[in-house]
Formats: structure tokens, C-alpha cells, sequence
């Protein structure tokens, strides 16, 4: 068993389909799209295999209940930024340093290219390592790897599809809503 003990997971319902959440008790450490039950056994299986300890499923966890409450208030269109303790664990080197970024210096409603950001934790030229360090993330949304795009202004590419992703961009008032 590793230092962070239990995992705790629950499904919760969101704009972009069901979400797995989980935690430990460090914080959020991650959430996954389509958490449909093939999903969600898979994403179980990672936990387990990553962290050491067998998931638990507590929806009603004190652990996840600022986690989803947050994640229902972005849906509702708050809050513009996220102040959730993140447990940073399933991510490491290059890509933590990108996620961190990413998380911190990148806010609501705005968007950044992969070679700017590359350029921000001081690896211009990194573009491509910064797309796996955002196909990586264990924790979109939250960390808003939604919000990294093409420099010629293409969407690139989103591990919750790019229909999730245009969404996401919706929602923050980045991309137009669609009309249906």
C-alpha cells in the first residue's frame, strides 16, 4: 500500500456524460470521461495497479464531496477556477511540470497553445511532448487540458473526444454554443 492509503471513487453525472472521480487523501487524483462500466473497470484497474490500493466505491465520501460539488458548479457555469486539493501522483517529470502549468496559469475561458505552453515551463520546441503530457492528464477538467489548442487555431487533439472538448470550450464562452 502506498502513502496515500484508500482510493475512494464515485460516478457522478455531468454536461459531458458520466465522470469517474477519485480520491485519496492527499486530494483529487483523478477523473475520467465515459465512465461507463468497461470504462470504469479499466480506470479501476489503472488506480490499482498505480497506487497500490484497491479502489473503494463511496459516493458519499468526504473526500469527493468538494470535488463534485465544484465539478456541478463549473457545469452551472461556476466556478470560473477550480481550489481543489490535487493528489499529483499519477504524473510525474515533464508532464507534472506541463499539468502544473496548465492548472495554474491558465484560466477560465481562455485557451493556449502547445507550443506557448511548452515555452512557459522553459522547453520551447516541446510542443509535441506537451499534446502526450495533456493526452496523460488524470484529472481534465479539473486540470483543464480543454483549454490547449493548435497555434493555426485547430482544436487538436482531447482524450474525452473532441466533441467534449468543444463542450468544454461552450461552456467557458471560448467557442460559440452549438444551436442543437
Amino acid at each position: 500500500m502506498n502513502s496515500t492509503g484508500v482510493v475512494e471513487w464515485a460516478v457522478v453525472g455531468s454536461d459531458i456524460g458520466p465522470l469517474l472521480l477519485a480520491a485519496t487523501g492527499t486530494g483529487l487524483v483523478s477523473v475520467v470521461f465515459h465512465a461507463r462500466p468497461e470504462v470504469r473497470e479499466k480506470a479501476l484497474g489503472q488506480l490499482r495497479t498505480r497506487l497500490g490500493a484497491e479502489p473503494v466505491e463511496n459516493p458519499g465520501s468526504a473526500r469527493l464531496a468538494e470535488p463534485i460539488r465544484t465539478l456541478a458548479a463549473y457545469f452551472a457555469g461556476s466556478p470560473r477556477e477550480f481550489s481543489l486539493d490535487l493528489d499529483w501522483s499519477l504524473t510525474s517529470g515533464f508532464n507534472r511540470q506541463v499539468l502544473r502549468e496548465l492548472a495554474t496559469g491558465v484560466p477560465f475561458g481562455t485557451v493556449v497553445g502547445y507550443g506557448e505552453l511548452a515555452g512557459r515551463v522553459g522547453r520551447p520546441g516541446a510542443a509535441q511532448a506537451v499534446g502526450v503530457a495533456m493526452a496523460s492528464n488524470p484529472l481534465p477538467v479539473v486540470v483543464p487540458c480543454h483549454r490547449v489548442v493548435e497555434s493555426d487555431g485547430g482544436l487538436g487533439g482531447f482524450g474525452g473526444g473532441l466533441d467534449t472538448k468543444r463542450q468544454l470550450l461552450a461552456l467557458e464562452g471560448v467557442l460559440p454554443r452549438p444551436l442543437f
